[in-house]
């Protein structure tokens, strides 16, 4: 039983290593995509896993990332929703995890998109239609989620994310605020960790909204 507790140990350690450590180090190649490599661009966008945020479609994002995605409107009941990629297991040289690309479109695009769409995969999702998806591969990419497969903690986002420009407390969520990278740092006490990010010049809204009491 000793044996097997110190082996766990050494293995979530050294998942903490893989994130602190320079993972071009020991490759000719230089490994892309990975979470904290996010490029200021001279327009004031952000690019992030090679999108750049407000202008890359989901047809390029494809042809970067791949057609191994899951594409449906999520919504509940009597809600027009949004509509997203999801790829399960992304990954860029040891960081695994799974991708969410929120699409820019807009209600009134989507709302004949989800009439004629079907329900699949539970009541809050719903598949487009043959027909609508060279509407969808058009859109622009406008958020992306990250949802890494171990464990954060502050000593480790710090060392490569580097000190937040201010930290959001909600219910047990610490937001940790990047404004110039258009980061939201999602740590969670009883949940997953999530890696929101969003055009730097949409940052000061979902700022404002971290901040409104509950409910409102």
């Amino acid at each position: 039983m000793k044996y097997i507790l110190a082996l766990l140990v050494v293995i979530l350690v050294a998942a903490g290593l893989v994130f602190f450590n320079n993972d071009e180090q020991g490759s000719d190649e230089p490994v892309t995509g990975l979470p904290w490599q996010i490029d200021s661009l001279p327009d004031g966008k952000t690019r992030v896993f090679g999108i750049t945020l407000g202008r890359t479609t989901l047809g390029e994002s494809i042809e970067q990332l791949g057609d191994d995605m899951d594409l449906a409107i999520i919504a509940a009941p009597y809600e027009t929703g949004t509509l997203e990629a999801y790829y399960s297991h992304y990954s860029a040289g040891p960081i695994t995890g799974k991708l969410f690309l929120v699409l820019d479109i807009s209600p009134e695009q989507l709302a004949p998109l989800r009439e004629r769409a079907f329900q699949d995969g539970g009541m809050r999702r719903y598949r487009l239609h043959p027909d609508d998806l060279p509407v969808a591969y058009r859109a622009p990419v406008s958020a992306i989620n990250f949802l890494p497969s171990f464990n954060l903690d502050e000593e480790i986002v710090q060392a490569r994310f580097g000190v937040p420009a201010e930290v959001i407390q909600v219910s047990a969520q610490q937001h940790w605020l990047y404004p110039d990278k258009g980061l939201d740092l999602i740590l969670s006490a009883d949940g997953k960790e999530v890696l929101q990010y969003l055009s730097p010049d949409k940052f000061s809204a979902h700022r404002d909204q971290l901040q409104q009491p509950p409910g409102e």
